[in-house]
């Protein structure tokens, strides 16, 4: 019987959910010598408010998920492995806060985006507090898993976390000096720092840590999730452009308001010719708020007729049968059931996922 995904994401997300709940209350929870005074306690509620406001909005909860199974892939328990994957949401819960404010982004999760709310300063510091907050649970994890492999996992996260803000950096760079000659080998490498190890190889990597994964044995997942970390961000820029991610999205085409360098974009500067390119570089030099609907409409247009949209498709159809491969032939050690097979469904809900 075929596995539905996104079930999976659903019983998963249940139980980190769970855990980052409580973990939302410490942000308010004070010892007696520096106890917050009860004429304060008003801001120290909206102080919690702000910051629990993307955990709560909640998200698909691939990550821990993803290394939820992996651990028990590998016959590590499940319920030992929870505060590493509340730690892993809430990291992304803190990401997007600050990736929000970066990209002047206008919503997330159905809702409009912190910054938006209540400006980028204070939005700012949301994302700190829940920085602040994923420490405090990988410290917490040396109860569950003991000191040396919660510093193994500890460790894992800045790795990770370290590559994805090196991806950030590029990112944005080369969209503020709006470079136009990028190759699919650059945009490549910012898949890999931001999305392949952050969003699969990294999630999936700390799963197998905590199940006592060999040196070989992460190299393999690493392998593996870079490809498919590829097939995910592309999967995701395609649907920016042609989606509403099931209602959740009411601007199509946030990343060529954005400018942000994606494999559609990319192929769109290397085909387009004569003066709808000149068009194009003038339209892609704007600001977000100086493009209009229809600039953005017509950027998009010109992605459907010269074949962007079905190159990255094909690109992203090329790196779900490389993560296949590699599954199949490299990560039989993730052999326990069902979680195996959660984890191959998985592949496929990657490629065609629809928001």
């Amino acid at each position: 019987m075929e596995i539905d995904f996104r079930k999976v994401l659903a019983e998963k997300k249940e139980l980190v959910w769970q855990e980052v709940e409580k973990y939302l209350e410490d942000l308010i929870k004070f010892p007696i010598y520096c106890r917050i005074p009860s004429r304060y306690q008003l801001l120290v509620r909206f102080h919690q408010k702000i910051a629990s406001e993307y955990p709560k909005r909640k998200g698909k909860y691939i990550r821990p998920t993803l290394l939820i199974l992996t651990a028990a892939a590998m016959g590590f328990p499940e319920k030992k492995a929870i505060k590493t994957a509340a730690a892993m949401q809430i990291s992304e819960d803190w990401i997007l806060n600050h990736d929000d404010v970066e990209d002047d982004s206008l919503e997330r999760r159905g809702k409009p985006a912190l910054h938006r709310l209540y400006g980028k300063e204070l939005a700012i510091n949301a994302g700190d507090a829940l920085h602040i907050l994923m420490w405090k649970i990988l410290w917490d994890n040396r109860q569950v898993l003991g000191e040396e492999k919660a510093g193994e996992v500890a460790e894992e996260f800045f790795r990770m976390l370290n590559r994805t803000t090196l991806g950030q950096t590029i990112e944005i760079y080369w969209t503020k000096k709006n470079k136009v000659n990028l190759t699919d080998e650059d945009i490549l490498f910012i898949l890999e720092s931001k999305t392949a190890y952050y969003t699969i190889a990294g999630p999936m990597r700390l799963g197998a840590i905590l199940a006592g994964a060999s040196g070989e044995q992460l190299k393999a997942i690493y392998e593996f999730g870079k490809p498919l970390g590829y097939c995910f961000q592309i999967r995701d820029d395609i649907l920016d452009l042609t989606s509403d991610f099931a209602g959740l999205k009411k601007q199509t085409g946030n990343d060529v308001y954005e400018g942000k360098r994606t494999i559609v974009l990319s192929h769109l500067f290397r085909t387009v010719k004569g003066e709808d390119k000149k068009r194009l570089l003038k339209i892609m030099a704007k600001k977000r708020e100086e493009k209009t609907v229809e600039e953005v409409n017509w950027v998009i247009g010109l992605m459907k007729k010269h074949g962007s949209l079905e190159y990255a498709q094909k690109l992203a159809e090329k790196f779900a049968n490389q993560a296949q491969e590699v599954f199949e032939k490299k990560l039989g050690f993730l052999k326990y059931q069902p979680a195996r097979n959660q984890l191959q469904a998985g592949i496929n809900f990657v490629l065609r996922r629809e928001y």
